[in-house]
C-alpha cells in the first residue's frame, strides 16, 4: 500500500455499520446512503488495504479474517474521533483542554483561587496549568508559545497580541503605623513631596506607573533597592524606610488587619488606579468564556475591591 493512499473516515464509518448489520442493505438504511454506494465504497476500502474484508453472498455479508481484525482497530478509531469531536464542541460552548496561563505575582496569587474554584466547577473538563511570575517573564514566554494566557498590568502594546480588558484595581498608599501620615484622613500630593518612595523592580508594570507618580507628586524614589515582591516592600515601609502604594487585592489580603504592620491611608481619594488585562496570541483561538468567569468572579467575590471593566 502507497504511503498516500489510506482510508477515508467514511469507507471506515461504512464497513463499521456493515459489520454490525451483516448486510449491505441494512447497513446502507443505517448510515443514510444506497445500497449501491455502500457497496462501492467498502470496495474501495478493500483496494486500498489491499485485502478483501468482507465475504459477499445471499445470506449477506460475512467479515473475513482480516475483516474481523479491522473492526476491532476501526471500532477504536471511530471511537477516539468521536471523542475528538466532543471536545470541540466542548471548546466552543464552554471550556476543555489544557491551558498555560501565566499570572502577575502582584495580583495572581489573591485573584486566581476563585477563578479556578470557579473553572473547575462550571468547567470540569479544563485543565489549567498556572505559572505566577514578573509581566516582562511572562509576556516573552506568551510570545513565544510557552504561555497560552497571561494575566497583567495594562497597557501591553504589541501587534501580535489581543488584550481584553477585565478589571480595574485601586492602588492604597502603605506607611509605617508611626508614620506622622498614618492617622490622616486623606492624602494630597503635597503631602508626599519629598518622601522616599519604595517600588518593585522595573520587572513589574507597577514599576513604571509608580515611577510616573513620583515624578508628578515630587516623591524621592530609594535608588539603593528595588523590592522584587510586596511582602518585602510592606516590610521596608514597616521599619519606616519609606512609602508605597500596595494593590488593593494583597493589601485586602495581607494588611487590612487592625494590628497589622502597616496603615493604609487614603491618597487621592481613592482614584489612583491600575488595569488589569487578559492577553493572549492573536493568532490563537482563546475562549472568550476565561474572561467572562474572571469577570464574573471579581462582580461576586471582590465587589469591595475591585471595579469591573467591559
Amino acid at each position: 500500500m502507497e504511503r498516500s493512499a489510506l482510508p477515508t473516515l467514511r469507507q471506515l464509518e461504512y464497513f463499521q455499520a456493515l459489520a454490525e448489520a451483516g448486510n449491505f442493505r441494512k447497513a446502507a438504511e443505517r448510515v443514510g446512503v444506497s445500497q449501491p454506494s455502500l457497496s462501492q465504497q467498502i470496495a474501495n476500502l478493500e483496494a486500498v488495504l489491499g485485502a478483501t474484508l468482507v465475504e459477499r453472498g445471499r445470506g449477506g455479508a460475512v467479515l473475513t479474517a482480516a475483516g474481523r481484525e479491522m473492526r476491532a482497530r476501526v471500532d477504536g478509531i471511530l471511537e477516539e474521533v468521536a471523542s475528538l469531536a466532543e471536545l470541540a464542541e466542548q471548546t466552543r460552548e464552554g471550556l476543555a483542554g489544557t491551558y498555560r496561563l501565566g499570572a502577575s505575582s502582584t495580583f495572581g496569587p489573591y485573584l486566581l483561587p476563585s477563578v479556578v474554584q470557579r473553572l473547575h466547577a462550571d468547567h470540569p473538563e479544563l485543565r489549567l496549568f498556572i505559572r505566577d511570575g514578573q509581566p516582562r517573564a511572562l509576556l516573552e514566554d506568551l510570545h513565544a508559545g510557552r504561555l497560552d494566557l497571561v494575566l497583567t498590568q495594562l497597557p501591553v502594546l504589541s501587534s501580535d497580541l489581543s488584550v481584553t480588558r477585565l478589571f480595574r484595581e485601586p492602588l492604597q498608599l502603605a506607611v509605617a503605623r508611626d508614620h506622622p501620615l498614618a492617622q490622616r484622613a486623606n492624602i494630597e500630593d503635597g503631602d508626599l513631596a519629598g518622601q522616599t518612595l519604595l517600588v518593585l523592580s522595573n520587572g513589574f508594570s507597577l514599576h513604571a506607573q509608580l515611577l510616573e507618580l513620583a515624578r508628578e507628586i515630587g516623591a524621592t524614589l530609594r535608588q539603593d533597592y528595588e523590592g522584587s515582591s510586596l511582602d518585602a516592600l510592606r516590610q521596608m515601609v514597616a521599619m519606616n524606610m519609606g512609602v508605597t502604594l500596595l494593590p488593593a487585592l494583597y493589601s485586602h489580603s495581607e494588611v487590612e488587619q487592625p494590628e497589622g504592620d502597616v496603615a493604609l491611608v487614603p491618597f487621592r481619594r481613592g482614584r489612583v488606579m491600575r488595569s488589569i488585562g487578559l492577553v493572549s496570541r492573536r493568532s490563537s483561538r482563546i475562549p472568550p468564556l476565561f474572561a467572562e468567569v474572571i469577570r464574573n468572579v471579581v462582580r461576586t467575590d471582590f465587589a469591595k475591591v475591585l471595579t469591573p471593566e467591559t
